[in-house]
């Protein structure tokens, strides 16, 4: 969890960050927090170790906006399934991380690691390689960002029982050649298409009494629907 924003909702709070270190960017949730320095778990999620918690632990575990930034996002997302019975996965879309110039003069956020496809249930993982600074044909042109709507900026997966994570190693240039601007070249004219819906399942969250979270959750949307169906 980033705990510069956490979740005032989640039980427990899994961060690299000490606990007197939560809320530099505010929080995210109403009422008091649900965490608290016991329930604070400060700890290498990559580490290649246990998290601290048996297996199916919570009902519900929120994991927003760090899988681009880990170098073992796989193992995060074994670990995810065996503590917890479902949950709610974000990341940053193709659309986003290939957008040259929003945040500076370089491709997508500078310290994401990965491309990321979520499809049919699993996710897929791509080093992000540094010929997206290169090449226009790599990357959407400097103000295609800002005409993307919020729902097209991120990838999104409700989760129930278990999913699949693996990276795809690419290692002929022409296959990254075709996996970079072949992406581009088909989705140059979608912004503002329409997106997925992001909201919670009716019968997935209604078995939801228990949630840790390996994140920050910035979107108040996802408070409400959470909230509403404890």
């Amino acid at each position: 969890m980033d705990g510069d924003d956490p979740f005032a909702r989640a039980d427990e709070v899994l961060d690299l960050m000490p606990y007197e270190t939560r809320g530099l960017y505010g929080r995210d949730g109403s009422g008091d927090d649900r965490f608290d320095s016991s329930t604070w778990h400060r700890m290498d999620i990559c580490a290649r170790e246990p998290w601290p918690f048996p297996d199916d632990r919570f009902d519900f575990a929120v994991c927003s906006h760090t899988l681009e930034d880990v170098r073992d996002p796989v193992w995060v997302c074994s670990e995810l399934q065996r503590v917890a019975r479902a949950g709610y996965i974000e990341v940053p879309s193709r659309l986003e991380e290939q957008s040259y110039g929003f945040q500076g003069p370089w491709t997508g956020w500078g310290h994401h690691h990965w491309l990321i496809d979520v499809e049919g249930g699993g996710i897929e993982f791509v080093f992000k390689h540094h010929v997206l600074n290169g090449r226009a044909s790599d990357r959407f042109e400097p103000g295609f960002h800002a005409r993307l709507t919020p729902e097209q900026r991120v990838h999104t997966l409700w989760w129930q029982g278990s999913f699949s994570a693996r990276e795809r190693v690419i290692v002929q240039p022409e296959e990254l050649d075709s996996y970079l601007a072949g992406f581009v070249a088909a989705h140059r004219g979608q912004a503002h298409s329409a997106a997925r819906s992001r909201q919670l399942p009716r019968a997935l969250g209604a078995r939801i009494r228990s949630c840790v979270a390996v994140t920050s959750s910035r979107m108040a949307w996802l408070r409400s629907e959470v909230r509403r169906r404890w």
